[in-house]
């Protein structure tokens, strides 16, 4: 009989398959590509969020740069401001100003709320979805409230657009924010942009946020040049999907199909200027798209970009225009009459930024006024 003998598992030598030096190199290669794919990927995915970032920070710089808020009580325009008219006006105006200053708060307030969080940064940037038309808001609200000093009582967004484009043209402004953009696609004239007077030149290849004026007047000029870009495009579509009002051949009576410069004209003319509230407009399509596209909003969530950055200088940019826009109201009402109504307000609001922007911003440049 043969004899048979019992091997346990343990006693035999572990047998490893091991892979040739050239296989592991190519495993690193491939692992080390597909990480440099997927980065590039998310940085293109990025590259809207960014230029958006750009554009925004350079609309801060350029306001920065002038600081020349309190300017405007020097202005003809301002000094010669009118009074309001009937008294039962006040009370709208109020409720402007309470809706304006509510959606300042909740911009401000925002990043507060989870500052000591370890995802800060995370609730930041799902924050997106409202700081955005907060900031939209909170100018508009102000805009009609100027408007209604002048007993111009408009609520529609487009005729409040218009207007206050009208009233940058005419000088209301100061240079910080007093830039604009007329004329047909392709054809644009930006004004009051002195380092950024031709749209060749208003185009920067890279993607880093703006270092000097310079830059930021051409990403500024940009910013209104694709703002305008989507108006005039917008328009068109309108115009062209509705069979009463479509721009048709002369010769056949069939709808156009391909504008030319004719054409672009009659729909700049429709449009009127483009200014920096076009601009602030953006905010409020990135957040809620009217035309059933997908919004633009989730863009920016999913984004690689500095969302503090951004949103200090939405905060900047709409504290700068609500300033402007209260001290047009405070010298309409008289200074005494606007310190009442500021003090009617809630008290989160009536001790924080409103009574600080009235003491520091409104009081001094009514006090200049007069001089």
């Amino acid at each position: 009989m043969r004899e048979t003998t019992n091997v346990s598992m343990a006693s035999m030598p572990l047998q490893v398959a091991s892979k040739p030096a050239s296989a592991v190199d190519e495993t690193l290669r491939s692992t080390a590509q597909w990480d440099t794919t997927q980065r590039d990927a998310d940085l293109r995915k990025s590259i809207p969020a960014q230029v958006f970032l750009n554009h925004f920070f350079a609309m801060d710089y350029h306001i920065q740069h002038h600081n020349d808020l309190f300017d405007v009580a020097k202005f003809p325009i301002f000094q010669q401001f009118g009074g309001l008219g009937a008294a039962d006006r006040q009370v709208a105006l109020e409720k402007l100003l309470l809706n304006s200053w509510s959606a300042e708060y909740a911009l401000r307030i925002t990043p507060v709320l989870n500052d000591r969080s370890a995802d800060s940064e995370q609730y930041l940037q799902n924050s997106l979805h409202w700081t955005f038309p907060q900031a939209y808001y909170s100018v508009l609200f102000s805009a009609r409230a100027f408007l209604a000093v002048q007993n111009i009582n408009v609520s529609n967004e487009e005729l409040i657009r218009k207007r206050i484009g009208n009233m940058v043209v005419r000088g209301y402004y100061p240079s910080s924010v007093g830039y604009y953009a007329l004329g047909p696609f392709n054809s644009y004239r930006i004004q009051r942009l002195p380092m950024a007077k031709r749209m060749a030149e208003a185009s920067r290849s890279d993607l880093t946020l703006p270092s000097r004026h310079t830059s930021a007047q051409i990403d500024v000029a940009q910013f209104l040049k694709t703002t305008r870009d989507q108006r005039i495009k917008a328009l068109r579509n309108a115009v062209q999907n509705n069979p009463k009002t479509a721009l048709r051949s002369s010769r056949t009576g069939a709808v156009l199909q391909k504008f030319g410069p004719e054409q672009y004209k009659q729909l700049a003319r429709q449009i009127g200027y483009t200014t920096y509230f076009d601009m602030l407009s953006r905010l409020r399509i990135s957040s809620a798209n009217g035309s059933g596209a997908p919004r633009e909003i989730e863009r920016f969530v999913d984004s690689e970009v500095d969302v503090r950055l951004f949103h200090q200088s939405l905060v900047n940019i709409v504290t700068h225009v609500n300033s402007l826009h209260e001290a047009y109201v405070a010298k309409a009402l008289g200074i005494e009459a606007y310190r009442k109504l500021v003090a009617k307000l809630p008290t989160y609001l009536q001790e924080g930024f409103v009574r600080e922007r009235l003491n520091t911003v409104i009081e001094p440049i009514l006090a200049d006024a007069v001089k």
